[in-house]
């Protein structure tokens, strides 16, 4: 019995020391990544800033971003004359402060951007993956309704789309979605022509596997490395679409505070209340650039050809 369990034990000890090296080779995996590629550590930094603002959104704001004051409006940021410290970075025209509309409206944007391009990657690979997997009609079709979609200007679409389905987070994250998934479509479908006339998916199709199995257990796998890149970079222009749209009127309704908003708010007041319209615009630039940096970076490792060169 007690050469049993010490037997047990030894073995226990041996896979926790096994799991503990494993993990401390992973983190080294890590450090090296990011020591190779600054840019995708100064996107991390970049986006880790935005996410963290909007995580701890009701700790780091400082008012309710939708209470109006209307004897603080159009106050300076706090480090200007008639500043006030509950409102760091100003005020607009109806007293409310910006600092606490920027993390609040980061929720926003991050959720619809997420949701969007998810949704929209979703339905872009499966449509691409269907499409160059079984070729002919099929993929006839699936190209036609995506070079239709393309031949329009997508923010004219997305326009035309929210001014239809009416100003929602909803119809925002549906908007978003419908003007995303043609791009993945093209490039899965591309990549799976290729893949579909390997070694690997011919040894399959002898042995009688499925198509289904063929393409989920497979091709799709090996669809991830561009999809993810592809995703990063969507991302990024989701949620510069959606700034657009909620400047153009038709995004999340008020008083639901987003930059894109903001920035309409305040674009009337540039020159008396330039900070009403900056810092929300600083807000979308760091979040885009740090998500273009990432998936820069991203790609570049990704990509044997390049991975050499980082």
């Amino acid at each position: 019995m007690s050469t049993t369990t010490t037997s047990t034990t030894a073995a226990d000890e041996t896979l926790s020391l096994r799991s503990q090296a494993a993990g401390a080779r992973r983190s080294a995996a890590g450090l090296r990544v990011l020591k190779r590629s600054p840019l995708m550590t100064a996107g991390l930094i970049m986006i880790g800033l935005v996410v963290l603002c909007a995580v701890l959104a009701p700790f780091v704001g400082t008012r309710n971003p939708i209470q109006q004051n209307l004897a603080l409006a159009n106050r300076p940021p706090v480090w200007q004359p008639r500043g006030v410290a509950d409102a760091p970075l100003g005020t607009d025209q109806f007293g409310r402060d910006v600092w606490s509309r920027i993390v609040y409206g980061a929720q926003i944007s991050l959720a619809i951007g997420m949701a969007a391009s998810l949704l929209g990657a979703l339905v872009g690979v499966t449509a691409g993956l269907v499409a160059g997997f079984y070729g002919g009609k099929v993929d006839i079709l699936v190209m036609r309704i995506v070079d239709l979609n393309l031949a329009f200007p997508l923010i004219l679409l997305a326009l035309a789309i929210a001014a239809i389905l009416g100003p929602s987070l909803q119809n925002l994250v549906m908007v978003m979605a419908l003007t995303t998934w043609m791009i993945y479509a093209r490039v899965v479908r591309g990549v799976t022509l290729s893949l579909r006339e390997r070694e690997f998916v011919q040894a399959a199709r002898a042995i009688g596997v499925s198509n289904a199995r063929i393409m989920w257990r497979h091709i799709l796998p090996n669809l991830l490395a561009p999809v993810m890149v592809l995703w990063t970079l969507e991302l990024a222009r989701v949620i510069l679409m959606e700034s657009a749209l909620s400047f153009l009127g038709v995004g999340v309704p008020p008083p639901t505070p987003t930059w894109g908003r903001m920035l309409a708010e305040g674009r009337g007041l540039l020159t008396t209340a330039p900070w009403i319209a900056t810092f929300p615009g600083i807000a979308i630039t760091i979040m885009v650039l740090g998500v273009n940096f990432f998936g820069d970076g991203l790609r570049d490792l990704l990509d044997p050809r390049l991975r050499k060169q980082t």
